[in-house]
């Protein structure tokens, strides 16, 4: 039995990881689930949120950006549309985006698509 799992994360522009690791949480379509070694064959959605990893006793935590992630043969290979290290995060650019989709929420009708783009940008 394998005691760790690898775990890939690439994005269009760049692979974030490629690392042994022994547990990884992540937010699927259906809500947040845990991979340890020697999990099943698995297939999902991920969501926009936080995704954490541990090494020994230290956790690490990115933002993910949706994508999909898949569990295959101890490896864990996380394809998203955008990821970053929590130090990474433009603290600023985050707070003036979010600053402007709450204000496109307030002036845009339910049906409308920029609502909807407004509502992804908040998450």
């Amino acid at each position: 039995m394998a005691d760790k799992i690898t775990l890939r994360l690439v994005t269009p522009s760049r692979t974030l990881l490629d690392e042994e690791v022994d547990e990884v949480t992540a937010p699927g379509a259906l809500g947040e689930f845990g991979v340890l070694p020697n999990h099943i064959a698995f297939l999902t959605l991920l969501e926009i949120g936080e995704m954490s990893y541990k090494q020994g006793a230290e956790r690490q935590r990115l933002a993910v950006n949706g994508g999909y992630a898949e569990v295959l043969d101890n490896v864990m290979t996380v394809l998203a549309n955008a990821a970053e290290y929590a130090d990474e995060i433009d603290v600023e650019r985050a707070q003036r985006t979010k600053e402007s989709a709450e204000t496109k929420l307030t002036e845009s009708s339910q049906e409308d698509e920029e609502r909807v783009a407004a509502e992804a940008a908040l998450r």
